[in-house]
Order: structure tokens, then sequence, then C-alpha cells
């Protein structure tokens, strides 16, 4: 696996919601950052290379057509390279997914250490193969993809290189809880033997926490500065304080999954606590020496440094020695010894 992803890599999505702006998106990179993701993921559209004049436009998409977006938002290349230059300053990996062979080769020219395919490049197979000759590492989302055809881009991608995390992901905006598909992370794993991530569109940070405690090594997670922004994504993502919460549940299982509990030992390193929560077996009442206990002679009583409740039917039928004061422990010495005859 790729060092990146060595520890739970969360990537703040910020896509188009830059508008075009790219003070603005320089501002995402900043918040990003206070929130302590690892990468902020851009999309690198050039609409003449990936549309047709009139193609048509996803139905959660803005008032203005898919071509007039997408030529108004673009950044020329020496912006892409100020923008990965400013992202790598903050401390943070700079991502964008291309969305055409053209893309890819913009985005080489800038240097990116790593690619990310959008879920409807997954069938591109000329993309794939142009992507997989740069040898770096490919996050590859599965949005709307069957297994086959999973298949066959992950096959495109190791007919070159390995270094892959192949991501669940459901392409509906949003998405509901019951087609988040958690079931298919271990899916992917078993049948690529590959890492596994989250592409996770839901409104909440929820699918994403419950992934990691499934082995995801990657979440993707839309982000923006305010959900009541222009574009077609702004109202699907997190706020700053949202994804501040998420990376801070992300690392927090990190940390308990990287640290198994062996309970005989934490029993053993609790035994102030066992002393001071547990009970232990008393008299129920002033009892004579030479009494045969029964069960209601026995009272289960804090604190827990006498006899253990669980060896009360081992005291059952036992002659006391000497008498016993009400809650008076009583001890194993108390006790005569037991007759097998």
């Amino acid at each position: 696996m790729h060092k990146l992803f060595e520890h739970v890599f969360v990537i703040a999505e910020v896509g188009m919601n830059h508008d075009g702006s790219l003070g603005q998106a320089k501002a995402f990179v900043d918040a990003a950052a206070e929130c302590g993701v690892d990468a902020v993921k851009f999309q690198t559209h050039i609409f003449e290379a990936e549309s047709v004049e009139h193609a048509p436009a996803p139905h959660y998409f803005t008032s203005e057509s898919r071509k007039d977006f997408f030529r108004r938002t673009a950044f020329t290349d020496e912006q892409w390279q100020e923008l990965k230059d400013y992202t790598e300053q903050q401390g943070l990996v700079f991502v964008s997914s291309p969305f055409s062979i053209e893309a890819v080769e913009l985005l080489e020219k800038i240097g990116v250490t790593l690619y990310k395919v959008p879920s409807g490049e997954v069938t591109n197979i000329p993309y794939l193969e142009a992507i997989a000759e740069t040898r770096k590492p490919v996050l590859l989302s599965t949005g709307m993809s069957s297994w086959e055809e999973i298949d066959t881009a992950v096959e495109t991608i190791r007919a070159v290189h390995n270094d892959l995390v192949v991501l669940q992901c459901t392409s509906s905006y949003p998405c509901p809880y019951d087609e988040v598909g958690l079931n298919v992370l271990e899916e992917i794993r078993q049948r690529y033997g590959t890492a596994v991530g989250l592409s996770d569109h839901t409104l909440t940070i929820y699918a994403s926490l419950a992934a990691v405690t499934l082995g995801a090594v990657v979440i993707e997670k839309h982000f923006t500065l305010s959900k009541k922004l222009y574009g077609p994504d702004a109202k699907f993502s997190l706020e700053p304080e949202e994804m501040k919460s998420l990376v801070d549940g992300v690392r927090a299982i990190e940390q308990m999954l990287r640290h198994p509990v062996d309970k005989d030992r934490k029993a053993q390193e609790l035994r102030e606590m066992k002393r001071v929560f547990e009970k232990s077996i008393v008299a129920a009442q002033d009892l004579d020496a030479g009494t045969i206990l029964k069960r209601e002679h026995l009272a289960f009583k804090k604190p827990g440094d006498g006899i253990s409740p669980k060896f009360y039917r081992q005291i059952l039928g036992r002659r006391l020695k000497r008498s016993v004061r009400r809650d008076e422990q009583i001890s194993w010495q108390d006790l005569e010894v037991q007759s097998n005859a």
C-alpha cells in the first residue's frame, strides 16, 4: 500500500464549489487545512475535450448549461499550477479528478502525485490507460458501475501497476443511507485484494465513520464553505465544522482500531477498580458458629476484596467455624473443610 494510505486518507472534495474563483479555491484550501484533512480535491474539466456541444446536464445541476458552467469556471494551466502549489504549501496533498485525457495531460504538467478516477470514467479505457501510464497511485471510484465494468477497469490499471485503491460509491446526490453499500467494501477487498475506501455522498458523516470501522483507508467527502454557495454540489457538501467532526471521528476510530485490548490483561490493570466496584459475599444476618450456610444467609455487597459472588455455590452447605455479624465478609478461613465422605 502506498505510504499516503498508511493512515486513513481524508479528502475534502471541493469539486467545482469554488465557482471559477482562484481566490475562493484557496480559501477552501485554507479551511480544509484547519479541519485536519489530508488532501483537497478539485475537478479538472476541459469542456471541449469531455463533452459534445449539447451534452445533457444531471438533474441536480445549476440553471446554467453544462457548457456554460464549465467554460466559465475553468482555470488556466497557470492557475492550476498556482492552486496546486498553494495547496502543498498548506501541508495538503493536491488532487484533481481529470475528466478527459487532455485533463490528465494538464495535471501531469503541473506535477500531481496521485489520480482520482471519477465514477463516470470507469468505462473510459483509453483514459484509464493514460492515467495508469503515469504510474502514480490511483483512486478508482465506482459509483455507477457494475462488477464487470469495475473488473475491466481494475485489470486495465493493473496491467501497468498495482498502486490502486478502489472506492465504493453510489452516484446519488444526495445518497440515502440504504444505498451507501457498506457491504461492498469487503466485496471489493475480497474480489481484488486491494485497499478500499468510500466516496460518501450522504448528507452526514455517519457513513464515512462506519466505513473506517470496516477498514476503509480513503474517505472522500464533498466540502464547502457554505451550503448556500452557488453550484451543483454545495448543498450536498459538509461545512467546515462538520468536516472537522468527520476528521476528529476518523482519527479517534483509527486509534481504537490500532490498539486492540486484551481483556485479561486489562482486568489485571483494573484490580483497584474491581475492588471498589465489584462485590463480595457477606452475611445477610448475624450467624452463629456452626451454622450450615444456605442461600438466605448470604448477601453480596461492595467492596470486592473478599470472596467473589461467582463462588457462592461453593459456600452453600459449608459450616461456619466462627460467628459472623451481618454485613461482615465471609472468608474461606471461616468455613470448615468440606468432607468428601
